[in-house]
């Protein structure tokens, strides 16, 4: 595997595998590798011909008084991981490398109406920071494909949104979350929970699926399933964000009309942002 943190020599190399007509795929991350991320690694060797792996702790996407500066940056095991699965190459920029013009002065490439709902009501900089960095990263590597985690279902639909506003020629992929064996969805972030919260995280998930199975079966009063579904976290003892059921293509609110759902949920416990979703077919 080779590791490169720079963009000329980063460049270089994916011009190499063009002129062979090599199918390039590219894994964004922040790092701190667990099983759900590996799994996007494994897909991109299905679908093309060079993995390119970046890790980038994005300093733009975290608001005032996130764990930005604690984020878990754990570069020697991610290497070591990368490197058993036989990817062929890690991009490590810099902050320097990405915003050479300062923070402060820096282009951002915002999606608008995707961004400002759900997770971006409450975490405002949050997704004009990722597609910022996103767009860099596609502009850089010009990869034909890019692989995202479904959990993160939201950041999904506003990329794919944003490569098709501005006529990216790559595909995006989704892939399936990787839960625990509780049924907790793997993340970085769940490192923060003590013993007593890992005990209790998994019901996020429950919840989410049991608001699932009463739509499922009938229910078509969205409001009152999510208020319900909200109290029962906040019993529990999370802070819940929200838990939402939107379309599953555009996040709009549906109407008791609607089929193709998904269950969107945000709730904190503790210090940890959890968040979650599942598919809903009426």
């Amino acid at each position: 595997m080779k590791i490169i943190a720079t963009i000329p020599q980063l460049r270089a190399q994916i011009s190499e595998w063009r002129n062979h007509k090599q199918r390039i795929a590219l894994v964004p991350t922040m790092g701190n590798l667990h099983s759900g991320h590996l799994r996007l690694v494994e897909q991109a060797f299905a679908v093309a011909d060079r993995v390119v792996v970046s890790i980038f702790v994005n300093p733009l996407q975290f608001g005032v008084g996130e764990d930005y500066e604690t984020y878990p940056r754990t570069l020697e095991a991610d290497c070591h991981q990368l490197e058993q699965l036989g990817t062929h190459l890690l991009f490590t920029p810099n902050v320097a490398d990405l915003y050479p013009t300062g923070m402060e002065a820096t282009t951002y490439v915002k999606v608008p109406g995707l961004s400002e709902i759900l997770c971006g009501a409450s975490r405002p900089v949050f997704f004009n920071g990722i597609t910022s960095v996103v767009n860099r990263l596609f502009n850089i590597v010009q990869p034909d494909k890019a692989l995202f985690g479904e959990k993160d279902y939201q950041q999904l639909l506003i990329i794919k949104r944003m490569v098709a506003d501005l006529f990216m020629p790559l595909e995006i992929i989704g892939v399936p979350i990787v839960r625990e064996a509780d049924g907790l969805a793997i993340s970085s972030r769940n490192h923060y929970l003590n013993t007593e919260q890992r005990a209790l995280a998994p019901r996020l998930f429950q919840v989410i699926d049991h608001l699932r199975i009463k739509i499922e079966s009938g229910e078509r009063d969205f409001a009152r399933l999510e208020n319900q579904a909200i109290q029962t976290l906040a019993q529990e003892g999370f802070e819940p964000d929200y838990v939402a059921v939107r379309r599953r293509h555009a996040l709009e609110i549906p109407t008791a009309l609607d089929t193709d759902l998904m269950i969107l949920a945000a709730a904190y416990l503790g210090t940890a942002r959890l968040i979650d979703n599942m598919f809903c077919k009426h």
